[in-house]
């Protein structure tokens, strides 16, 4: 499991995320290799290279800003995975929406809800 700090951003702020697959990502005129997690505070690499590793201290970081998040979109790879009953109730007793689905249908949703200035987080699986 990733450890709870985040590390330094890739991307410090928000970005759309340009395109996916090959085992990364492009977003911010920047390429990355690996899974990521979208902060308000930045894009950030993240551990998770497929969705059964995904655990309630790979998500800690998006709790740790919950104030400024409303809803994360879970990227679990090519289909929806669904997120352990301890991801779901951390979630919720924090009053931030969860919502698994595919990491291409994350991508999409996430654009979106950040070009209409919605409070969003993204942790994306990356495809290969």
């Amino acid at each position: 499991m990733a450890a709870i700090s985040k590390g330094l951003a890739r991307f410090p702020g928000r970005a759309p995320i340009d395109a996916y697959g090959n085992g990364g990502f492009r977003f911010a005129n920047m390429s990355h290799r690996g899974s990521l997690l979208c902060l308000p505070s930045g894009v950030y690499d993240w551990q998770p290279a497929k969705p059964d590793d995904v655990g309630l201290l790979d998500l800690a970081a998006v709790l740790t800003e919950a104030d400024a998040v409303g809803f994360l979109l879970l990227g679990t790879g090519r289909q929806q995975v669904f997120a352990s009953a301890a991801v779901r109730q951390a979630f919720a007793s924090a009053g931030v929406g969860l919502e698994p689905m595919s990491t291409g249908a994350a991508c999409r949703t996430y654009n979106v809800m950040l070009a209409e200035g919605r409070p969003v987080a993204a942790a994306l699986v990356a495809v290969d």
